[in-house]
């Protein structure tokens, strides 16, 4: 069964993941990998489309493929959507949760709130997350991703 310390631990290690990421920058072999390895074990694109919308995606605002996920991650001259930039590249230095509410049932899940991404100069970049979850041979990934910047006028 799905519990909030579950959904807690999930989101600190894609926290951390993020961050890893950005860490590896320079090591663009090692970045690959580790970013493969993150998508596959966070996300459930081994066994079906994922519901990813991600924040800063305006072209195709929707990913639902592996490739599409990693390209917005890792951004490059050859990623599979031009308009990406790297989100993880940064590189951020910390990234908070903070949920607004859940909708847990036995094997799915569904978390809603900010995170908060903070640079190397201490900048701090407020996104709103829905977050879908679901249990997977006991082991919870992510099938919906929707993030966005709040509104301004």
């Amino acid at each position: 069964m799905i519990t909030k310390e579950l959904i807690h631990e999930a989101q600190k290690k894609w926290g951390e993941g993020i961050i890893r990421i950005g860490s590896l920058k320079h090591n663009n072999s090692e970045c690959i990998q580790y970013t493969t390895s993150f998508l596959n074990e966070m996300y459930d694109f081994e066994n079906h489309d994922v519901l990813f919308k991600p924040t800063k995606a305006s072209v195709e605002q929707f990913r639902p493929t592996f490739k599409m996920a990693l390209s917005y991650f890792l951004g490059g001259d050859d990623s599979f959507c031009s308009e990406d930039d790297g989100f993880a590249m940064k590189p951020w230095v910390d990234v908070n949760f903070e949920n607004s509410g859940y909708i847990i049932e036995d094997s799915r899940a569904i978390a809603m709130g900010n995170y908060f991404f903070k640079d190397g100069s201490d900048n701090v970049v407020k996104v709103e997350f829905t977050f879908g979850y679901k249990l997977n041979d006991g082991k919870l990934v992510i099938d919906l991703h929707h993030s966005s910047l709040p509104f301004s006028l």
